[in-house]
């Protein structure tokens, strides 16, 4: 799996309310079957605080729940929209008529 594909799974994750890191996985391995390795999930979580499309919010002990920002919301928008597009051409071009 690629960054940018670690990246879009935790927006996606996301994308019902802020959770943690544990929390992201496991909504990450109820939608693909795999778990992130902890490098992948957390320096997705770096990447995208850095790039301010999640921010972390107030938690409990030491878990740290993180969130989207409107700006990671609108950039989650756009890459499954462009991801959507991609999947029906290819499905298409195999001959699969897309669901």
């Amino acid at each position: 799996m690629q960054a940018n594909d670690a990246q879009t799974l935790v927006l996606c994750a996301l994308a019902d309310g802020p959770l943690h890191g544990y929390a992201i996985n496991t909504a990450i391995e109820e939608l693909t079957g795999e778990r992130l390795g902890p490098g992948s999930l957390y320096g997705a979580l770096t990447r995208l605080e850095s790039k301010q499309l999640v921010e972390a919010v107030d938690g409990q002990g030491r878990q740290r729940p993180v969130r989207l920002t409107p700006k990671g919301r609108e950039v989650l928008e756009r890459e499954l929209r462009t991801m959507a597009r991609v999947a029906d051409v290819g499905l298409r071009r195999l001959g699969v008529e897309p669901a």
